[in-house]
């Protein structure tokens, strides 16, 4: 009768979380983020649930984009995956003029105080910022965050409205960021004189965000603008939120201005002014070759955030959908190892849409001549290997099913040993493989062991030096593809191409 009533007890309790949670949301993100517990999923919006009925891959003959209420229906399967925050790529209105792709892309903000109009569902009575903003509650209901994303510049249109809010060239013409030729740079003014104009603009996104409910905000580029502008902008949010999260994109490798006419401010600066967590540099994995460059810039992003008095976090940045899918890249292995280095190193995971069936993000209608077209654009522009931002475009997915088994796993595996990667001790093991890298996570007797082969084409046999190591030690398996072999203060291991293995001692404190 004992055993019943407490499981009774339990039930009541979990509904009455449940209720709380849909009626009274309480943002925690930022908490979360700099706990290394936020699991994040990039999403576009206008493809997150488009309804391709016919496969070609664009949108068309009255098929339905993606919206804010259709993308209702794709939360569960998130929540389900492990995913507790989502991402949603620009929900401003998109330039038409002098647009890359039919629909236009994303970050190519024709305005910063309204949503884009091409994410309002015919099909409901609700107005666009109503759907927006049950969106958001209906994440919140499933107890999953959302960030917004904050462009970093603004369309011709924009530009041809408000002039006096862009950077000038030499001859007074705007400047054209990089190779981005459908934005012209925001003027964020200087360190010692911010541009209020720009400042207010953004003011009045951070307050359309907070009204919808937005958990927190990823400033897109946020290098491009001064540190004193930030930490103003920052700081007014926090007034009315201090849960409110900031995430500038932003990394060490980063070290050069988008044009000769722009501000610039690295990212350590960026974290002085206030920003939680930046993008670090983990999308250099596919580039190196040994576990030593790996490990060393573990090591070296862990120093960086120990350098400040507030907690300060880094996002698992191995893809990003500034980066060709990693299927392209290296395979099957590649994003298996992606996905378990965000489970098991102390960072926030980070996937895009599409990442977690394998998607390669090969269009075939991709530079062909569209038949209908919403901008000046009369092309079906793309970037290759990387998820569609400039047309109405098929939602993203692939056929992998062991991707789609080992992602759910990973996300569950991390939220299990939280405590461990945020409070461990991370400590780089020797491995005798140029290829192969190693590094244990210790804290309470207990010791999490991550070894990876940085090979994808060749197998690599090497010896792991595991200090405390004995043979009769416990080892609980949780990726595994070859088996390890005990010894003496060592693992032996034969890792195929690109393998990754983590695995758990619960009886050792490696130190």
């Amino acid at each position: 009768m004992k055993i019943l009533y407490r499981i009774c007890l339990i039930l009541v309790l979990i509904s009455m979380n449940t209720a709380f949670a849909a009626d009274a949301w309480m943002n925690d993100l930022r908490s979360l983020f700099l706990g290394n517990s936020a699991v994040i999923y990039e999403v576009n919006i206008r493809t997150f649930n488009a309804q391709d009925l016919n496969g070609n891959g664009i949108i068309d003959n009255n098929e339905e984009s993606g919206n804010f209420i259709n993308a209702v229906a794709r939360l569960d399967e998130l929540a389900s995956q492990g995913v507790n925050t989502i991402h949603v790529m620009p929900v401003t209105p998109v330039g038409k003029t002098k647009a890359l792709g039919t629909a236009g892309s994303l970050y190519a903000a024709a305005g910063f105080n309204s949503l884009n109009p091409q994410l309002q569902s015919s099909k409901s009575s609700l107005s666009l910022d109503e759907q927006a903003e049950k969106f958001v509650s209906e994440a919140h209901r499933r107890k999953i965050r959302v960030i917004f994303d904050l462009p970093q510049c603004g369309s011709y249109d924009l530009y041809m409205q408000r002039p006096e809010l862009f950077v000038k060239d030499a001859s007074g013409q705007p400047v054209v960021p990089s190779d981005w030729t459908d934005v012209r740079l925001l003027n964020a003014g200087t360190e010692t004189a911010i541009n209020r104009d720009v400042l207010n603009l953004y003011k009045e996104f951070v307050d359309m965000a907070m009204r919808f409910g937005a958990d927190g905000i990823r400033a897109d580029g946020a290098a491009g603008k001064p540190a004193a502008f930030w930490k103003e902008l920052i700081t007014y949010t926090r007034r009315q939120d201090p849960q409110f999260l900031w995430l500038a994109e932003a990394s060490e490798y980063w070290t050069k201005p988008v044009s000769e006419y722009a501000v610039f401010t690295p990212y350590d600066k960026l974290l002085g002014a206030g920003f939680d967590g930046y993008y670090g540099s983990y999308f250099n994995l596919k580039d190196w070759k040994t576990g030593k460059e790996f490990i060393d810039q573990i090591s070296a992003t862990r120093s960086v955030l120990k350098k400040y008095s507030e907690p300060k976090a880094v996002i698992g940045s191995f893809v990003t959908h500034d980066e060709l899918s990693p299927i392209l890249v290296n395979g099957q292995a590649f994003s298996e190892m992606i996905i378990w280095l965000n489970a098991a190193l102390p960072v926030n995971s980070y996937f895009p849409d599409g990442f977690s069936t394998g998607d390669n993000y090969l269009y075939l209608w991709a530079n062909k001549k569209a038949k209908k077209t919403c901008t000046d654009d009369e092309y079906y522009f793309a970037h290759r290997g990387k998820i569609d931002i400039f047309n109405f475009s098929r939602k993203p997915g692939g056929k992998n099913t062991a991707l789609s088994k080992e992602f759910p796993l990973a996300n569950v595996f991390k939220r299990n040993i939280a405590p461990l990667l945020t409070e461990g001790n991370f400590i780089p093991l020797k491995a005798s493989a140029p290829s192969v890298f190693a590094y244990a996570v210790s804290d309470k007797g207990q010791s999490l062991i991550v070894m990876g082969n940085l090979n994808f084409r060749t197998g690599a046999s090497a010896t792991v030096t595991v200090p405390k190591l004995t043979e009769n030690n416990l080892i609980v398996p949780i990726k595994l593809t070859t088996t390890p072999v005990p010894e003496k203060g060592r693992f032996k291991v034969d890792m195929a191409p690109g393998e990754i293995q983590v695995l758990m001692l619960p009886d050792v404190e490696v130190k």
